[in-house]
C-alpha cells in the first residue's frame, strides 16, 4: 500500500478541486521555527505525500483534534518545497510558510492529493483506496460482498468485506490479503477472487 510551510498565495484558494482527491494525512503541529510542519500520514508507506508537490487542504473536522484556530486563513493549496520521513511522521516545508506561527496555523488541516499523482504500485501491490468498493467472489463464483475497508495488522492487511445491507462490523468477513487466500485482483473488472467459503 502505498510525506515545508504554507502560506496562501494569490489564486491558491480558487484552484479547482480534483475529482480524484484522496485524503492522505493530517497536519498535527509545527516543527522547528522556520515554517516546517509535521504530518501524520494515513498509510504505512506515505509515498502519495512524497509524489505530489501540491497538497490540497480542508479544515479539520468540527470535533476533531488540534483544530485550526482561524479556518478563514487556511489556504486550500500548499506548494510543497520539501517533504521527508521523520519516524512515523512526515515533516514538510511549503512555499510561503516562513515561520512557526504560519506552520501552527495549519494544525489540524486534512491533507489531500490527487489519486492520479500517486506513484505506480509495484506488481501485486495495491493502494487501499483502489481496493475499497471492489466486489469479492470466492472460487465457486459466490458473491461474498464488497470491500468496505481494510485493517493493517503489521505483517499484512485484512480485507473487511460486507454483503449488501450489512452495516455491523460484527457481520463483516475479515479476509487476510495474502496469496494463501487471495487468488486474483482485477482493478479493471473491480473484482477480487478469494479462496473463502460462504460459511467462513
Amino acid at each position: 500500500m502505498h510525506r515545508e510551510q504554507p502560506v496562501a498565495e494569490s489564486g491558491a484558494d480558487t484552484a479547482p478541486w480534483p475529482d480524484d482527491a484522496i485524503e492522505v494525512g493530517i497536519i498535527i503541529d509545527a516543527w522547528g521555527v522556520k515554517g516546517w510542519f509535521k504530518v501524520k500520514p494515513f498509510a504505512a508507506d506515505p509515498q502519495a505525500l512524497f509524489s505530489s508537490k501540491r497538497w490540497l487542504l480542508k479544515p479539520p473536522e468540527p470535533n476533531g483534534p488540534r483544530a485550526v484556530i482561524n479556518t478563514a486563513t487556511l489556504p486550500s493549496l500548499l506548494k510543497i518545497v520539501t517533504a521527508k520521513d521523520h519516524g512515523d511522521l512526515v515533516v514538510a516545508q511549503a512555499q510561503d510558510v516562513l515561520d512557526r506561527p504560519g506552520a501552527e496555523a495549519l494544525r489540524g488541516a486534512r491533507v489531500y492529493v490527487p489519486r492520479s499523482s500517486f506513484p505506480t504500485a509495484p506488481p501485486d501491490e495495491y493502494y487501499w483506496v483502489d481496493l475499497v468498493g471492489l466486489a469479492v467472489f470466492n472460487r465457486q463464483g459466490e458473491h461474498l460482498g464488497e470491500v468496505v475497508g481494510l485493517i493493517d495488522t503489521g505483517p499484512h492487511s485484512v480485507l473487511r468485506v460486507a454483503a449488501a445491507g450489512v452495516t455491523a462490523e460484527a457481520d463483516q468477513r475479515l479476509i487476510p490479503f495474502v496469496a494463501a487466500f487471495v487468488d486474483a485482483v482485477s482493478l479493471p473488472e473491480r473484482r477480487i477472487t478469494v479462496d473463502w467459503g460462504l460459511d467462513y
